[in-house]
């Protein structure tokens, strides 16, 4: 059997323990349970009610303050370091399986790498307290043990978080936060990665996009994420291929050429080379 390629750079996996979970008020008795550094296998939004603190998203540190509103996709690696002041949180969280249902590089195109690079935004006003209020429903109803929430239910309501968090970044000016050099190599590199991974998954292309031999792109990748350029784009076309295996009625062959791989041969060695196994397999797997 192939061996797994490894794409976690040896964080600990975090998955949620159902398809969708919620609470309202959280404190930092919760939160220490991050205080070591992991690796989102769920999506998880967030709201700070109260209070400020600090934390690390994908090895950058941040202080989330009150009205702040948090994106974490599947992928991000976080880290919670210390409360400023008494903190209270809301957050709605789905777990890799049911995120995996949707095409977050399909709903988040047009977002996905500011997502990525800034995953804290502020909010106020109307726009906080509906947000609060959508929080506290999902935490009543998750919690609430006689009440049996319907597939399609958590999957519209999981579409709708995400189209709304897509239209508050797409509404609000693009300002590319001011980092090292290294780290904007990365957002470029992500944002080049996004619009072209179907017709490009080739370290020299983005190399060349970018004016770096691929030797600086590689050691810069390997700086800032753990990993390489190769492994940043596999996550990014397993990301894709998984949803539209699992969301989709295509048959392999035609996500394959969806992808822009020249077989379903050549895809399925390319996917089980990441996932461990083969797309038809993985499809069953999840029916």
């Amino acid at each position: 059997m192939a061996s797994k390629i490894n794409l976690d750079f040896d964080f600990p996996q975090v998955d949620l323990p159902s398809n969708v979970l919620a609470w309202h008020n959280i404190t930092e008795d919760l939160l220490n349970l991050y205080k070591q550094a992991c690796k989102l296998k769920a999506g998880i939004f967030a709201l700070c009610l109260k209070g400020s603190m600090k934390v690390t998203i994908n090895l950058i540190d941040y202080t989330v303050k009150e009205g702040d509103f948090i994106t974490l996709l599947p992928g991000t690696i976080i880290q919670f370091k210390e409360a400023i002041s008494p903190v209270k949180m809301s957050f709605i969280g789905f777990s890799a399986n049911t995120i995996s249902q949707v095409n977050l590089m399909e709903i988040a195109a047009t977002s996905y790498h500011k997502m990525v690079e800034k995953p804290i935004i502020h909010v106020e006003g109307h726009l906080l307290k509906h947000l609060e209020d959508f929080l506290t429903l999902w935490s009543n109803v998750s919690n609430d043990e006689k009440m049996q929430i319907h597939p399609s239910i958590i999957h519209h309501s999981m579409c709708a978080i995400l189209i709304g968090v897509v239209n508050m970044y797409d509404t609000r000016p693009y300002e590319p936060i001011a980092r090292n050099r290294q780290e904007e190599i990365y957002r470029d590199l992500l944002h080049l990665i996004t619009q072209n991974y179907t017709k490009q998954r080739r370290a020299q292309f983005y190399a060349k996009k970018l004016d770096l031999t691929p030797q600086h792109l590689s050691t810069t990748v390997r700086q800032v994420t753990g990993g390489t350029v190769l492994d940043l784009i596999a996550s990014v076309v397993i990301m894709d291929a998984k949803a539209k295996l699992k969301s989709t009625n295509m048959s392999v062959q035609e996500i394959a050429y969806a992808l822009n791989f020249p077989t379903a041969s050549f895809f399925g060695k390319y996917f089980k080379r990441y996932v461990g196994m083969s797309p038809l397999s993985y499809k069953q797997m999840n029916d």
